[in-house]
């Protein structure tokens, strides 16, 4: 029997959360890419028409203040970007139909035309604000711009709406000497006029629709909570100068990031749909009989569980089949950390490990619902060693070598088939924990299978029968059974492992079809067994974290006068006459691909030319810093960073962010003058 006569082919437009155009991706963040990818891909292998759509978030008040500091033009900023994300995304074999950019006309067209249907609609309300202010750098300041001491705990440095000390919440107005964190200036109060959508009139429509099945219930329960305590109009406006599309008829007020994010599907798929003769409609009509899923992450469900199917409904759009959230993860049990090593960028990963290691360990610790996960690196390990090499891999290599060796490489007839048989019945199980995203539940079924076949190869012992005469035959079809086997454990783990599958068919001869797996492979010739994977080594991991930690800057500002940091314990005289301090000339400088804090200079120290690395980025760009003379520690032991060797540290001062001093151009310094 054929499976696929009893599986129709569904419509599916499927999206993940649109990473921000601002910074590198994380293991953090491909969580979510992988486990969209593993369900698209598994969609894909039974037939289904299924597309997957992202972008990059490429709008905001941070992207713009990151363009400024690097002396480029924001669309610079975030083609940058997109083409980093898009190879970090290739590298762990996260496949898209497409991927785009919200800062694109489809997405200016969509979020122009959804906000004047909410006009239409009377959904749109304006009134007037008073918000925080800078005024050196003439903008209004989100709250997560402003930083100062907490009331409560009195911790410094905190940003304007919590304490990242003690959990409080507060307004930017109850801090305690608050600052802009973009220049520095004692924040003012302004007054200005907003947009907003009215929220408040869809509760109603929220009731029913987040308790329609379309969410997971401990997200539903968490709504619902939110719709008892009554909702807020949403603030949909940001004043210029923002990087945005600006809002129709309303000169100097842009659309708040937040809302062309979402769009952004619209836009994406409209792009796809345009370039390959989709039909747009047929997905997005009110009365769609496709299907649209959103993978996201648990903090984001109020903008795509209230926000977004609200304005799809007013606008005349439909709404999500489901909104699917998954958690955050942890490392060895605990919060990602720079200084642990355990901050691990995708591509610092990728320097080290193999793609589908990290595919498989969060497929096999994926569940259905919102709770976090720990990469836990010695279980990743022991893993992937266990389950990838040692049980599937394992099955092919034990059994192929006889195949190629004694038969030409030529398969004979299946004997074991009622064992075979369970093999295939089991698809339909593992095909249903992949439908539910109850990843975990189809890798450890799979597994179960994969120690069947071994115990079978174990019990027939091929290499035993090899040596006894007159035994070709039964030796020929236990390799058979054992390689029809391995073929239908890679059919089935083929959406977390692609590029072992595709090794995998290069060396059956033959396809991993998920619908015709009772099809077996008899009297067919496979080619020479390659090794499909190798073992994971520690050391392998351990020079991942090495790479991954944060090194101290090569030089920082001073502490903020308000945070100063106590005198270090007294050094003797003769201590501290080894520092030898030396005037050097900045001949270079350039930024640092991944780190937000630090410059590379190249030195001229009058005997030749060093490199260091800085922590000055708040402060200068690398144009205004060329020809400039500074201090630095001359004899200083070069320090082996994740960026490179820095080969001293020069001097800084000042309270930090923007003002930082080194001397000027006309110091009267000469390179290599000793500082005394």
């Amino acid at each position: 029997m054929t499976q696929a006569s009893a599986f129709p082919q569904r419509d599916i437009l499927v999206t993940s959360a649109l990473p921000y155009a601002n910074g590198p991706v994380h293991l953090g963040h491909l969580l979510e890419y992988i486990q969209t990818d593993i369900w698209v891909r598994y969609q894909k292998l039974r037939g289904h028409n299924c597309f997957y759509v992202c972008a990059d978030d490429a709008h905001g008040t941070a992207i713009m203040l990151r363009a400024e500091r690097e002396g480029i033009s924001s669309e610079a900023l975030i083609e940058r970007i997109k083409s980093e994300h898009q190879q970090d995304f290739a590298g762990f074999h996260i496949r898209f139909d497409n991927y785009y950019s919200t800062h694109s006309e489809e997405n200016r067209y969509f979020s122009e035309y959804i906000y004047r249907q909410l006009q239409d609609n009377n959904h749109i309300a304006t009134r007037k604000i008073t918000q925080a202010y800078d005024p050196e750098k003439n903008m209004f300041l989100a709250d997560r711009f402003i930083k100062g001491t907490c009331p409560k705990c009195k911790s410094e440095d905190q940003y304007g709406d919590n304490c990242e000390v003690c959990g409080a919440t507060y307004t930017p107005a109850e801090l305690i000497n608050p600052r802009s964190a973009v220049s520095g200036a004692t924040p003012v109060e302004k007054e200005s006029e907003h947009y907003f959508f009215r929220l408040p009139e869809f509760a109603d429509f929220l009731q029913s629709w987040t308790r329609s099945g379309t969410l997971q219930p401990q997200v539903a329960n968490k709504l619902a909570e939110w719709l008892d305590a009554g909702l807020q109009e949403w603030d949909i406006s940001r004043d210029a100068p923002y990087f945005g599309f600006e809002i129709p008829d309303a000169p100097g007020k842009y659309f708040y990031v937040w809302l062309d994010a979402p769009i952004g599907y619209l836009a994406s798929f409209k792009n796809l749909c345009d370039r390959e003769g989709i039909e747009f409609e047929h997905f997005w009509k009110a009365d769609s009989p496709a299907e649209v899923y959103h993978f996201i992450g648990k903090d984001i469900i109020n903008f795509h569980a209230l926000f977004w199917p609200s304005m799809l409904h007013s606008a005349g759009f439909r709404t999500p089949t489901a909104v699917w959230a998954h958690g955050f993860v942890t490392v060895n049990g605990k919060k990602m950390s720079k200084s642990r090593g355990t901050f691990i960028m995708a591509r610092t990963y990728l320097d080290h490990l193999n793609p589908e290691y990290l595919r498989y360990y969060f497929a096999a610790k994926l569940t259905g619902s919102v709770d976090d996960m720990d990469l836990n690196l010695e279980d990743f390990a022991l893993r992937v060693n266990s389950d990838l090499v040692g049980k599937v891999v394992n099955i092919a290599s034990r059994s192929a070598g006889f195949i190629t060796k004694r038969f030409n490489g030529e398969l004979g007839s299946v004997t074991e088939t009622a064992t075979l048989q369970t093999f295939v019945d089991a698809g339909e199980e593992i095909a249903d924990f992949y439908e539910s995203r109850e990843f975990g539940r189809a890798m450890r079924r799979i597994m179960e299978l994969a120690d069947i076949a071994n115990q079978y190869v174990n019990d027939q012992q091929p290499w035993v029968i090899a040596r006894q005469e007159g035994q070709e035959a039964e030796l020929q079809a236990i390799c058979t059974n054992a390689i029809n086997m391995f073929r239908l454990l890679m059919t089935y783990l083929s959406p977390v492992l692609p590029e072992t599958a595709l090794a995998s068919e290069a060396f059956l001869g033959a396809t991993l079809d998920w619908n015709h797996r009772d099809q077996r492979l008899e009297n067919h010739p496979i080619n020479p067994f390659k090794p499909l994977m190798n073992r994971v080594d520690m050391s392998q991991i351990d020079k991942m974290l090495d790479a991954s930690k944060e090194e101290m800057p090569a030089a920082s500002g001073a502490a903020p006068a308000a945070n100063i940091e106590p005198i270090a314990d007294e050094i003797s005289f003769d201590e501290f006459a080894r520092v030898d301090l030396r005037v050097a000339e900045i001949v270079k400088a350039e930024y640092v691909e991944g780190a937000d804090k630090l410059l590379r200079l190249t030195l001229n120290i009058g005997a030749g030319e060093r490199n260091v690395f800085a922590g000055i980025r708040s402060a200068y760009t690398p144009d205004q810093l060329k020809g400039r003379m500074t201090v630095m520690v001359g004899n200083l032991k070069p320090r082996k960073m994740k960026f490179g060797l820095s080969e001293g540290m020069i001097l800084a001062a000042g309270p930090g962010g923007k003002d930082i001093f080194i001397l000027s151009p006309d110091s009267g310094a000469t390179p290599g003058m000793r500082v005394m």
